[in-house]
This record gives C-alpha cells, sequence and structure tokens, in this order.
C-alpha cells in the first residue's frame, strides 16, 4: 500500500474523517491478508486510499489555481520530501533483511523492484515480471505492495497539468471533462479485465479512475455546502464500502 499522508494539513484544516477513513482502509486490507475467506473483498482498502490521495490532493490543488497559487515546483518538492525519508528507509531495512534471508532467485527479484521503486515505477516493473500478483512466487517479494505506490505517483505526473488547464481555461465545463476522462479511464480497465488481468491491475491508466473519483469528489465538495447532503452521502458511502468487502470476491 502507498505512502498517504494528510495533504489536508497543507492549506485546509486538519481531517479527522479522512483518518478515520483511512484505519478502515488499512484496516480491511489487513483482515483480508490474514483471513482472505472471512473478507473476500478487503483488498478494496488499497482502492480507498486512491480515491482518498485524488480528493485531498485535488481539492488542494482546485483551491490553489482559483486563487493563481498554485505552483509546479513547490507541488513535486512537497511530494518527495514527503514519500522518499520513509520510502528509502523501507528500502534499506528491506535490502538488509533480504540480503540475510532470502535465496539468490527471490533477491534478484526483490532488488528489480527496489531499483524500480526508487523511480517510483514498481508496477510497470511487475507488470513485466513472470507472476501474477496472487501468485504464491510473488510472496517472497517484499516490496510488492510499491506497486501502488508508482500508480499513485505516475497519476500525478500530469493530474496538475490538467487540473489547472481545466480550471484557468474551461472552468464552467470542468466537471464534464473531469468526468469524461473518468468514465474513459474506467472503460479501458473494465475491457482490460477481459483481455488481460494482469495488465489491468498494475497499468496506471486502468487505475486513474479511482484517484480521478476522489478528484470529482474535491470539485463537488466544493459546489455542494450543504451539510445534510454531504452527511448523508458520508453514511451511504461507508454502508456501501463495509458491505463491498464481503460481496466481492
Amino acid at each position: 500500500m502507498s505512502v498517504i499522508k494528510s495533504e489536508s494539513k497543507h492549506g485546509n484544516s486538519y481531517r479527522s474523517d479522512i483518518d478515520g477513513l483511512r484505519t478502515i482502509a488499512v484496516g480491511i486490507v489487513v483482515i483480508f491478508h490474514a483471513w482472505p475467506l472471512f473478507m473476500p473483498g478487503g483488498f478494496i482498502g488499497v482502492d480507498i486510499f486512491f480515491v482518498i490521495s485524488g480528493y485531498l490532493i485535488s481539492g488542494i490543488i482546485i483551491k490553489q489555481t482559483k486563487k493563481n497559487k498554485f505552483s509546479y515546483m513547490n507541488f513535486y518538492s512537497r511530494r518527495v520530501k514527503r514519500i522518499y525519508p520513509a520510502l528509502i528507509l523501507v528500502l534499506i531495512f528491506v535490502l538488509v533483511m533480504g540480503a540475510r534471508k532470502l535465496l539468490r532467485r527471490p533477491l534478484e527479484i526483490m532488488t528489480q523492484t527496489m531499483a524500480a521503486s526508487t523511480v517510483f515505477a514498481a508496477n510497470i516493473e511487475i507488470l513485466t515480471a513472470e507472476h501474477d500478483y496472487f501468485d504464491p512466487d510473488t510472496k517472497t517479494n517484499p516490496l510488492l505492495h510499491l506497486w501502488s505506490l508508482g500508480v499513485e505517483e505516475q497519476f500525478y505526473i500530469f493530474w496538475p497539468l490538467l487540473l489547472t488547464v481545466i480550471f484557468k481555461k474551461f472552468q464552467n465545463k470542468a466537471f464534464h471533462i473531469l468526468s469524461a476522462y473518468t468514465v474513459v479511464s474506467f472503460v479501458f480497465s473494465i475491457v482490460c479485465v477481459f483481455i488481460n488481468s494482469k495488465f489491468d491491475f498494475y497499468f496506471p491508466f486502468c487505475r486513474f479512475w479511482q484517484m480521478s473519483v476522489g478528484g470529482l469528489i474535491a470539485y463537488l465538495n466544493l459546489q455542494i455546502q450543504n451539510k445534510m447532503i454531504n452527511n448523508a452521502l458520508s453514511l451511504v458511502s461507508v454502508i456501501a464500502i463495509l458491505a463491498t468487502v464481503w460481496i466481492i470476491d
């Protein structure tokens, strides 16, 4: 699972509800890995994290763009400062332990993923590997989870540019443009499920709709200031999440 810290602390008030949602997401992923038969859909916690990330970052970009205060340099430098310290610590620890505990072939696979993860491309490296995410051989790769960090950071290569262009040039059509992008990515993902499920799992554009959904929610949240509506939507969403972890197999 990718390293996601609260973007809301930069320019916005602390969101305890977001941290609560993160707790749910992490909890169902842990339960899924420990007892997959008990909670077969628990893997959606990763998808929830993608939506949260898209929501928080899009909200910041939209607000700053409307005030003409958005800076690409500041955005990307903040991402690097937030992600790299924890990432490097994890990579060093895993390298030391892997060199002591893993056999030659698993160690080679791990170091390949490690090298790719330093440039946020672990998902691409794993995509070109021989095995699937759920295949037994992949369990020896302690850095497998970094695929999600790769997807997330690849999304943020161009997403700030897209948002700033939309809200500077096509603000009246922002919702329609963002919706169209989300639908195209979602449809592409659905098609890929039937062609190559591994490609669908790791290829970034197949996942981008999840983060852009978060962006759409951020946009609508700025438009809808009715507390009763927002609370109702929140309640429905939590019920949907908790139901889904047992419905999806």
